[in-house]
């Protein structure tokens, strides 16, 4: 009871954190004058005082998270703070149910990017604004900047940390202390940030449609002020700044502040799954672009590889954006884009799926299998970076793999069974859980997730958050064991 009760405590000082947040669409609507000032300013009130409630009712009850409730927290969280952001989408927007704003910000916090919304282009500026940043806050995890604040408040945070933070080896660390790790973090993703914004303005964009799109660039959310995406703003310029920064969001930010504290690119090189990372892109934007020069969808080798390019990076990094109707190309490009999004982000990234590191550890286990039956008494450790991954994280890795497939698998029937041709419905769930976005079928690029049912919307919005917490943080609170003492 005591350990529920801290649960609450830490979840009101998260919303009362949340409604801070507000404060950039408030000024934005000041700004604009867009008339959307009392909405946003009530949403806030509204936020700060279920969380101020909730704090000063369970106030006494401060200590330590164990595990369990650690990750309990975190799900939390994750299904509270979407819940609260509705509340501006659904004081001004006229006949958006809570259904569909839901999961628009469930979209916006998994950095997924799929919206169910039209006429982007005319929405006030304070509610683009307030999407993008969603996608921005759930870029590099909320939880982890929490985690730099509630040591403070005399909450622990280190099994917050564990339990968000992407990828297999989570307790590696830049810093003695998890919350320094935090802030760490925190440091180099705002500087990217700013720097993004800086070239995007540079490119081309009004400084709104720069900080709208530098946050989900960065966060690899893949929302956009505009119906038609990136394709809105037809410029190579725009599109090569973008393409840049969605492969330095795709990379693990701690690669990054150790690049930046020692001064030496070198590092990236050593980094062996952001070398993985770089080397699957490229070569895949070659060889698209080729393919699509090849078959004549576009005039030239050059046209073909800047639309082959900015869309394959954009859809393997799991961001979203798109720059044209990529669904029109010939059936192989599309399904290897969405096949690179299962695999291509880094673990510490703010990318989906099952990330870089354990495809390379797959790959590895293979060959050791293969080893194995030529040479049964072989000593053959598994390594990665030059460093052996114990066999523990192997299994881990293939417990993961396994539950990834199968949520795929039955999240797929259920939307089939609910009425949804297969493409679509495969396409959507993946496109979901690897939170990208955009689809196949009528789920695709041209078209937004707004055409489906009640149903169909909630197994989406499923889908984005167990694949935003990798699969095992949701699935794990289902289990007896979890409630057991």
């Amino acid at each position: 009871m005591q350990r529920s009760l801290t649960v609450i405590h830490a979840l009101g000082m998260m919303l009362i954190m949340f409604s801070v947040t507000y404060i950039l669409p408030i000024c934005t609507s000041l700004i604009y004058q867009d008339g959307t000032l009392i909405d946003f300013t009530l949403a806030m009130v509204m936020t700060l005082a279920v969380g101020c409630l909730m704090w000063l009712l369970t106030r006494h009850n401060k200590g330590e998270l164990s595990i369990r409730h650690g990750y309990f927290l975190v799900v939390m969280m994750w299904t509270a703070m979407p819940a609260f952001a509705t509340l501006p989408l659904l004081l001004l927007i006229n006949g958006l149910s809570f259904t569909d704003a839901y999961f628009e910000t469930m979209s916006g916090m998994t950095t997924t990017g799929a919206t169910v919304l039209t006429g982007l282009d005319a929405l006030p500026p304070a509610i683009n604004l307030w999407r993008h940043e969603l996608s921005w806050l759930g870029g590099m995890g909320i939880i982890v900047l929490v985690v730099a604040i509630l040591p403070l408040l005399g909450v622990g945070g280190r099994q917050l940390y564990k339990a968000e933070m992407p990828g297999p080896m989570k307790d590696a660390a830049l810093a003695p202390r998890i919350a320094e790790t935090a802030r760490n973090l925190w440091l180099v993703y705002l500087c990217i940030t700013v720097v993004c914004i800086i070239s995007l303005h540079l490119a081309g964009m009004s400084w709104l449609d720069a900080i709208c799109h530098a946050f989900t660039t960065v966060g690899l959310g893949g929302f956009s002020t505009h119906d038609a995406s990136v394709g809105y703003f037809n410029s190579s310029t725009i599109e090569l700044v973008m393409t840049v920064f969605m492969l330095l969001a795709a990379m693990n930010f701690a690669t990054h502040f150790l690049v930046w504290r020692k001064k030496n690119l070198k590092l990236y090189l050593l980094d062996t799954e952001s070398l993985g990372t770089a080397i699957m892109l490229v070569v895949s934007c070659f060889a698209i672009g080729t393919f699509l020069w090849w078959q004549d969808i576009y005039p030239s080798l050059w046209t073909a590889l800047r639309y082959a390019s900015f869309n394959l990076v954009s859809i393997a990094a799991n961001c979203g954006f798109s720059s044209t109707d990529y669904s029109l190309w010939p059936m192989f490009a599309p399904l290897w884009m969405l096949f690179l999004s299962c695999i291509c982000a880094s673990s510490g990234s703010t990318g989906s799926g099952i990330k870089m590191i354990r495809t390379l550890i797959l790959i590895k286990q293979a060959g050791r299998e293969l080893i194995k039956l030529l040479h049964p008494a072989a000593v053959n450790p598994l390594k990665i970076g030059g460093r052996v991954v114990p066999d523990n994280i192997v299994f881990s890795v293939l417990g993961f793999i396994f539950l990834y497939f199968m949520s795929i698998v039955a999240l797929t029937f259920a939307l089939v069974i609910s009425g949804l041709d297969f493409l679509s419905a495969f396409s959507g769930i993946v496109a979901c859980i690897n939170n990208v976005g955009p689809a196949l079928g009528i789920l695709g690029p041209a078209s937004n997730y707004g055409i489906l049912n009640d149903f169909q919307t909630w197994v989406c919005t499923l889908a984005m958050l167990i694949g935003r917490l990798e699969i095992i943080t949701v699935l794990i609170i289902f289990t007896p064991h979890f409630w057991q003492r």
